[in-house]
């Protein structure tokens, strides 16, 4: 399989940020974002492998800014590295003020994605090609964050066969 460019899997999304986006701070909701994230790295990642996707992990969604009402937000996705069957997939959300033009990053993300058949069964998917700065930045420091990412599973499966599955009401 020849190995696609970074630039190929690219998606952007710019929307506002309405009164009915924002919480009790009136900044944008933290959950609105997360979907959007979601929803932005999913294309992302059916660009790259030109399968049916789903998500197999949400690394981390780092809130750096607080967005507001004044502003837009632009969301820019791209595969940043690939398994066999799995995907990196950062996200960028740049929050811009309207009124004054100032621009900052308000919040990164990294998302896994698994490439599907039609029977709904992971299949293998082409390597990534980085070209810019940054894109080899993101490449070449991801298989450190595969690593943290292998290791925070394991401790998930972990805790989850501790836990009990009884219902709360009847404890």
């Amino acid at each position: 399989m020849k190995a696609i460019a970074c630039k190929e899997s690219r998606a952007v999304k710019t929307s506002r940020v309405f009164p009915n986006d924002t919480n009790n701070h009136q900044t944008l909701f933290g959950g609105k974002l997360m979907s959007w994230i979601d929803d932005i790295a999913s294309i992302s990642a059916a660009r790259h492998s030109r399968k049916s996707t789903v998500t197999a992990s949400t690394d981390s969604v780092d809130f750096l800014h607080p967005i507001t009402q004044s502003d837009s937000v632009c969301l820019e996705s791209y595969v940043t590295y690939t398994g066999r069957t799995s995907m990196e997939v950062f996200v960028k959300v740049t929050a811009e003020n309207l009124l004054s033009g100032e621009r900052k990053i308000a919040a990164t993300a990294f998302l896994t994605f698994v490439a599907l058949d039609e029977q709904g069964r992971p299949v293998t998917i082409p390597s990534v090609l980085p070209e810019t700065e940054e894109e080899m930045y993101l490449h070449r420091t991801a298989p450190e964050r595969t690593k943290m990412r292998k290791e925070r599973k394991k401790h998930s499966k972990e805790l989850a066969a501790f836990m009990t599955t009884t219902k709360p009401w009847e404890a």
